[in-house]
């Protein structure tokens, strides 16, 4: 084995840490045996989400990484995640205003679905207008909010009318709630139920389940695809595991060829200091992000004061050294550093943990302490680590006096389905920005039809702040309004920003191209894996 010293590109302005890995850029061979990832992600198709495929539903990281293999959409992020979006399904896209109100796009010739019927702009319209008119629970719609008609032009233009000028919205259209769908598989009025997905995107997918889970997803390379993509494999499989500790038995063993989230903290500790034999640990920059939410409109945490006295007593030093160590970072603002825009918002209305501080902010607004609580939390979507954190947080608050704090853990789907209908007062989330740009990390929590449908209602951030960022093609000029926002949510406090994640991905040494498994803004990019030999 032979290990390399690889350096990704900056982030946004942030520089990539000195990487382990194996083989050069384009060492691993197209075919051979398929290769086999494995990751934690859970897929089931329950009554709450009945699709977790659609891209009209679809709208958490696991499930979009399946998408991003499979549907097609008229633009994509760079391989290295960061950057400017470039054509995929497009030839070209571009606005046509100086407003930046009128986006057209031309799609490229012979464009064809997986089974090799031909891929029209009236697609593409029919695919946009369809999750815009399904308005599904998960809220994804909310991406193309600023929509306002698509026009077609022929067989290959397709026109966007937005209803405000966002500068954004190609970065939009480069996720999959914006893929291309065959009008023949998906209803334009229901979600495709089940785990089907027909699009035309670099592989297609063969889903095995076993009681409503997916167990398997095997991706195979699709012959009609057309796009910037260039898949370094012919087969690929994501196999998912009930833990990290299974999954990481399953590397050791050969079972699998690569895992990537989610590691545990114990796992990426072990491999970065003793790793199995045959085994590398890559680390590449993040912009995974964990927050608590509150439910501003009733209980307990309708009173601002109860929401800032959280956010001057927890401890997110002591948080990442009990739990997290080196692989995360204290956040203090929703936006990750590294990002344009950032700054560091509760640090500075807050400092360090006080609890002088908050009894003081829960006196002056004359509540009664302690304040009893309940902090909701997933068992199973962010890594076993989850309870443990929640475990420090309750005894962080606690302690203080000041609050009385139970914690409830669910599974993910559960979970999600009881947060959207508004039934927790507390609640702790991650998020994996839409696209790389701080308006992904503020406007789907703050804005109308955001996606933890929040009551929380800011005038001067929806009516002044958003749709000013947006204007502004340059993101260091948006960032004025950008910090603003962030200055407001620290006072408001409707949610409490904890930590910065890393990102890991562990391979077998005869697996290339692990380096470029996850982008910087986390898309798990299959079609860079491939087995050769280490330089």
């Amino acid at each position: 084995m032979n290990r390399k010293t690889l350096v990704l590109p900056a982030v946004i302005g942030l520089l990539a840490p000195v990487l382990v890995a194996c083989g050069g850029s384009d060492s691993g061979s197209e075919g051979g045996d398929g290769i086999a990832v494995g990751t934690t992600d859970r897929f089931v198709a329950s009554k709450s989400t009945p699709a977790p495929f659609d891209p009209a539903d679809a709208y958490d990281v696991g499930s979009w990484n399946v998408l991003r293999q499979t549907v097609q959409t008229l633009m994509a992020m760079p391989r290295s995640g960061s950057g400017d979006p470039v054509p995929d399904a497009a030839e070209s896209c571009i606005f046509t205003d100086t407003g930046s109100e009128r986006y057209v796009c031309k799609l490229r010739k012979d464009l064809k679905f997986a089974d090799g019927s031909p891929i029209t702009a009236a697609d593409v319209k029919y695919s946009i207008d369809r999750v815009r008119t399904i308005k599904s629970a998960s809220m994804v719609y909310g991406l193309l909010s600023t929509i306002d008609t698509v026009e077609t032009q022929g067989d290959n233009q397709v026109i966007f009318h937005l209803n405000t000028p966002d500068a954004t919205f190609p970065y939009k259209l480069a996720t999959p709630v914006a893929g291309i769908v065959n009008p023949d598989d998906y209803s334009k009025k229901a979600l495709r139920n089940g785990f089907e997905i027909d699009g035309s995107g670099p592989y297609t997918m063969k889903a095995e389940v076993k009681d409503k889970t997916l167990v398997k997803a095997v991706f195979t390379k699709n012959p009609n695809y057309k796009g910037q993509l260039k898949p370094k494999n012919n087969e690929v499989s994501l196999v998912s595991f009930a833990d990290a500790d299974v999954m990481g038995k399953a590397l050791e063993k050969g079972d699998v060829d690569v895992m990537t989230r989610a590691m545990s903290p114990e796992q990426i500790s072990t491999y970065s200091t003793n790793p199995p034999k045959n085994i590398n640990l890559v680390e590449t920059p993040g912009m995974e992000i964990r927050y608590i939410g509150f439910d501003t409109a009733s209980g307990a945490t309708k009173d601002k004061a109860v929401r800032q006295a959280m956010a001057q007593l927890v401890d997110r030093g002591e948080l990442i050294s009990e739990v997290y160590g080196t692989t995360a970072d204290p956040l203090y603002t929703l936006v990750p550093a590294g990002v344009t825009g950032h700054q560091n918002s509760f640090f500075n209305k807050y400092g360090d943990p006080d609890r002088s501080k908050a009894a003081g902010m829960l006196s002056r607004a004359n509540i009664t302490t302690p304040v009893k609580l309940t902090l909701h939390y997933t068992t199973d979507h962010y890594g076993s680590a989850t309870k443990k954190e929640f475990e420090v947080l309750q005894k962080q608050l606690n302690s203080s006096g000041l609050f009385d704090v139970d914690i409830d853990g669910k599974l993910w789907d559960t979970f999600r389905a009881d947060e959207l209908k508004g039934k927790y007062g507390v609640y702790g989330m991650g998020w994996f920005p839409d696209f790389p740009d701080a308006d992904s990390f503020l406007a789907p929590f703050l804005d109308k039809d955001n996606t933890i449908a929040s009551p929380y209602a800011n005038s001067t951030i929806r009516g002044q702040l958003i749709p000013a960022e947006r204007r502004e093609a340059d993101r260091l000029t948006a960032s004025k309004s950008l910090q603003q926002i962030q200055n407001i949510v620290a006072d408001d406090v409707p949610l409490l920003p904890l930590w910065q994640g890393k990102q890991y991905v562990a391979a077998r040494d005869d697996i290339t191209g692990v380096e470029r498994a996850l982008s910087s803004s986390s898309v798990l990019q299959l079609w860079e894996l491939g087995r050769g030999i280490s330089d």
